[in-house]
């Protein structure tokens, strides 16, 4: 796994913890946490102004892939530190 932004983007960092793949349950129990995980990191930042009266969710996932979408930096740290914790 690894963040990215338009001018930076992190080492990759080996995920050590998460479902068992082939287990019939797997899927509902993923999105299940995922669920949780995005809802409290969104929570933590609000949706994203994009200016002219018009904001967008500061989250967007689909299946493993997520990206947020922030408009100051101070937000995107808030958020990427609540995911942290929330993973930890």
């Amino acid at each position: 796994m690894r963040f990215s932004t338009n001018s930076y983007t992190t080492d990759w960092i080996k995920l050590e913890i998460g479902i068992a793949m082939g287990c019939t349950i797997s899927p509902i129990l993923f999105v299940m946490a995922m669920k949780v995980i995005l809802k409290a990191a969104e929570d933590s930042a609000g949706p994203a102004n994009l200016g002219g009266g018009c904001y967008m969710p500061s989250l967007k996932a689909f299946m493993d892939d997520t990206t947020i979408i922030c408009s100051k930096e101070d937000e995107t740290r808030r958020m990427l530190k609540r995911l942290d914790v929330l993973m930890a």
